[in-house]
């Protein structure tokens, strides 16, 4: 997919030619500079204890040809698109889902947000609704299903291109409903970002 379709959509502004960005092949999305392989959009996040800006060149020596900041480098390369937006932590959503084909928007989506009470009310859900002959898929801190599959989760909710990523498998297994959780830090650094929740259950909020 071409870097300008994946930014359709979203504000952005960018010194690279409009030509680069409009020719420039993606094929893997990642905030991890260790991750970064030919066709990637590297982007950088800014966390607690780090800041991904630094890690941009090298990305870009790692084979990135796209990268996705909030501040431009003092130094630019001329064979390298670089994409400006208020927020890359969104931005790296909304580009994974539509890497993947916004595979939310193809299912019901129900997302679990709370202090306590969200894994037991995700599975019991995702039980439920497959007793009812649903195919379903779900995204819990114990472990994420495709269906029977089970794939080791990492984190309550997985970065925005696992996450993304984990969703197109759901879609491609024939998946109709997928129950999530999601918390209260996965919102803060907008790792739904790009996901098309069709339900939410807030189960409470306590210190």
């Amino acid at each position: 997919m071409t870097l300008s379709t994946l930014l359709q959509g979203i504000a952005y502004t960018s010194p690279s030619d409009p030509a680069l960005i409009a020719g420039c092949e993606i094929t893997h999305i990642t905030e991890d500079s260790r991750a970064v392989k030919p066709g990637t959009l590297f982007v950088a996040l800014r966390g607690v204890h780090a800041d991904g800006h630094r890690f941009v060149p090298a990305a870009i020596e790692a084979g990135a040809r796209a990268v996705l900041v909030e501040t431009l480098p003092e130094e630019q390369r001329a064979d390298v698109a670089y994409i400006v937006v208020s927020s890359t932590a969104e931005v790296l959503g909304l580009t994974s889902s539509a890497l993947h084909g916004h595979p939310s928007q193809a299912m019901q989506v129900v997302g679990v947000t709370g202090t306590n009470g969200k894994t037991t009310i995700a599975t019991l859900l995702f039980r439920l609704f497959r007793a009812a002959g649903y195919r379903c898929g779900l995204l819990s801190t114990v472990c994420n299903y495709i269906e029977d599959e089970a794939v080791p989760a990492t984190h309550t909710t997985p970065s925005a291109p696992e996450l993304q990523a984990l969703l197109a498998r759901m879609q491609a297994a024939g998946c109709t409903h997928v129950f999530m959780e999601v918390s209260s830090h996965a919102m803060a650094q907008h790792r739904a970002a790009g996901v098309h929740f069709r339900g939410g259950i807030f189960t409470n909020l306590t210190r």
